[in-house]
């Protein structure tokens, strides 16, 4: 039913609403309902990007502060209750190890229960979405609730489950990013520019990492480097806006509610300034690039494996489909079971925090010197003043339990990855690398007790130095990423350890990008999404691959002059998006293209027309409204391989068809791409 309107008496305006007639306070509401109007025109004006960067910064620091709130007063909880339940083992092991595993298994199942693209990091996911393949309803707004609620849950498991957050972070940074987009393209009556969005996106993946370390520098370039194969430096400007404000968001917080006295790094560290290393140590920072590249190839080979494994073996792939949660809490009761204090978990420093155990792994002091005249006793409750205590123990010595702590963080962290709930992978592996370097730290400063002697002068050696670097160079082969080495001076806000830590993350990065996959690629190839492939190694043979070598001959091609009998056939027997047009059979010139469903809707118009002695040829369809597509861009068989690849990542493009002197010839999608790369890769057999 139509609305009443009418005129207000005395007025020549425009018809209102009965109901706007009568309601209360019409002047008043009218007046807020233009402001409103005037404030959404303003903040989504065309051509503006400051409102919508600084909106999504803030907004994004909130909640992430918001959710470190929550998740502190949970785990204090948690905490609590461990330590009022009294004596009794079986108590005490029950209120460590049910608690997370009823907060893994509602994570798990309630992010499911929403929306199945709320698990895992997300990352993997971005990555496609910005490589050009539509993944429906991925960034869709109401995946957010989910990814907020299952991540609170799995960060209040605290390091029992030892992930983070950064990956769903980023997640939710770049659904609010196309959320505020779809907002905006609404109010303002544009069209929806995909250019345009995925320089949001990339700037929204930024404003993830910069809300979660306080990090703007290494947030843009981290983002860049993960989720881009290209980058337009026009669109710098942006990420750097959006991270900044959301970083000064978030340590401005933590300034409001009284934890800090102002502005600061979110770890602390006071590594010398003068001398923070001798030259000769810069051999050992190398070596220790070395090492963590090569544990980082054993490590994302063992995961990729096993996820393979876990995805396709009968009983864990039927439990993941049937029931989640299940699975989910089997593996968090091992975790659980395996990280009680009075147990092994007294040997893996289990009671301190994530972020308790970068703050005693960037210690200054060396351990084993400090323990090598006196044995302290494990205490019987986590020390303020010296939490490093909790990395030593009387039966073993500072390197048994750093060593323990590799060797079972290295298989507990690869069990946690295949849990199916709303969780980050970068914390863990960088707390990893920094337990690695403190290592070979600790190892050094007790090898040369007084320093290394350079230029008739001795400075100790410092394991935290070591423990940076570790951190920096491991996940960074990891994630296949130099931005770590900044990402550990901007979270320490020292940077006097540059060179040395910039030197073992190239190393590191050299032994994992000629041997394995990322993390996040490693991912894709695990759950088989669409993606293109680097060409690694790039040898003077590979340049001499050309289109003409690997391009799909069999196309199917609709010229003018096709009858419309067989144009009827080519549509009923053929699945494929859109045809390829020519000037003639003969002729084969390439014109354009026609979609599929044009071609569909134009013969089912008037179903008895096209059999009319007037309408004998496609021309005539053509004639009659059907449009047609121009194709902009073109490959020639000549075309090099590398030039192809570098056509595809730059313009994210699906497909493109091979012209030779304008003759349509074949084509060259993502599938002739990649069979092209593995043949260049592994060779096949000589027959």
């Amino acid at each position: 039913m139509e609305e009443l309107v009418g005129l207000r008496e005395g007025s020549s305006g425009d018809p209102v609403t009965l109901q706007e007639l009568w309601g209360p306070c019409p002047r008043i509401r009218r007046g807020i309902r233009g402001g409103l109007e005037w404030l959404k025109q303003k903040l989504f004006r065309v051509g503006e990007d400051w409102y919508f960067l600084m909106t999504l910064g803030v907004l994004m620091a909130l909640i992430s502060y918001a959710m470190n709130f929550i998740v502190g007063r949970v785990v204090r909880a948690h905490k609590w209750l461990y330590h009022e339940i009294g004596d009794s083992h079986l108590l005490r092991y029950l209120s460590w190890a049910v608690y997370p595993v009823a907060l893994v298994s509602f994570s798990s199942g309630f992010s499911q229960s929403i929306t199945p693209f709320s698990g895992g990091s997300g990352l993997p996911e971005l990555k496609t979405i910005l490589s050009g393949v539509v993944l429906e309803d991925y960034l869709d707004i109401k995946n957010f609730g989910a990814k907020v609620v299952g991540l609170t849950c799995t960060l209040a498991t605290g390091s029992t489950i030892f992930l983070g957050k950064v990956g769903p972070f980023v997640h939710l940074s770049v659904m609010i990013a196309a959320y505020l987009g779809r907002v905006r393209t609404k109010t303002t009556g544009e069209s929806e520019n995909k250019s345009k969005q995925n320089e949001m996106l990339v700037a929204a993946a930024a404003v993830g990492v910069a809300t979660v370390f306080a990090a703007p520098f290494s947030g843009v370039l981290f983002s860049i480097e993960v989720m881009s194969s290209h980058f337009s430096v026009w669109d710098y400007w942006r990420g750097f806006f959006a991270a900044t404000c959301g970083a000064f968001m978030f340590r401005l917080l933590s300034v409001f509610n009284s934890e800090e006295e102002t502005i600061t790094s979110v770890f602390k560290t006071s590594f010398r300034v003068d001398v923070p290393f001798d030259l000769p140590e810069i051999f050992f920072f190398v070596a220790l690039g070395a090492i963590c590249g090569i544990l980082s190839c054993a490590y994302l080979f063992c995961q990729r494996t096993f996820l393979t494994f876990v995805r396709t073996n009968r009983f864990t792939s039927k439990l993941l489909a049937t029931s989640k949660p299940l699975y989910s809490a089997l593996a968090t009761l091992i975790l659980a079971s395996i990280t009680y204090p009075p147990g092994v978990g007294r040997f893996i420093a289990s009671r301190l925090s994530m972020g308790q155990h970068l703050d005693t792994l960037f210690d200054n002091n060396s351990w084993a010197l400090l323990t090598r005249n006196s044995s302290p006793p494990w205490p019987a409750e986590p020390d303020p003043q010296n939490l490093w205590f909790e990395w030593y123990h009387p039966r073993f010595t500072i390197f048994g339990t750093l060593g323990f702590f590799l060797i079972m963080k290295f298989w507990m962290l690869i069990l946690a990855t295949t849990i199916p709930m709303p969780a980050g992978y970068f914390m863990p592996i960088f707390i990893f690398g920094a337990a690695i370097g403190r290592l070979i730290g600790e190892a050094l400063s007790l090898a040369f007790p007084e320093g290394i002697v350079a230029g008739g002068v001795i400075n100790p050696i410092m394991p935290g130095g070591y423990a940076l670097a570790g951190a920096a160079a491991f996940s960074g082969a990891v994630t296949h990423t130099i931005s770590t080495a900044l990402l550990a001076f901007e979270l320490t806000g020292q940077i006097v350890h540059a060179l040395p830590v910039l030197m073992a993350v190239l190393a590191a990065n050299a032994i994992s990008q000629s041997c394995q996959p990322s993390f996040y690629d490693g991912t894709i190839i695990v759950k088989k999404l669409p993606y293109l492939p680097w060409i690694r190694g790039r040898k003077i043979s590979s340049h001499r691959v050309i289109v003409a070598n690997f391009m799909n001959s069999g196309i199917t091609t609709m010229a003018k002059d096709t009858p419309l009998e067989e144009v009827v056939k080519v549509v009923t027997s053929t699945d494929k998006a859109e045809y390829p047009l020519v000037e003639s059979t003969e002729s084969q010139i390439l014109l354009g293209t026609v979609q599929r469903a044009h071609l569909v809707q134009a013969l089912q118009a008037e179903p008895p027309s096209w059999k009319a002695p007037e309408y004998q040829c496609l021309q005539d369809i053509l004639a009659g409204g059907c449009p047609m597509e121009p194709v902009t861009l073109q490959l020639s068989p000549e075309t090099s391989l590398h030039q192809a690849h570098n056509l595809f990542e730059l313009l994210n493009l699906q497909s493109l068809f091979v012209t030779s002197q304008g003759r349509a010839v074949g084509t060259v999608s993502w599938v002739e791409l990649k069979k092209a790369i593995s043949n260049l890769t592994n060779p096949p057999a000589p027959k």
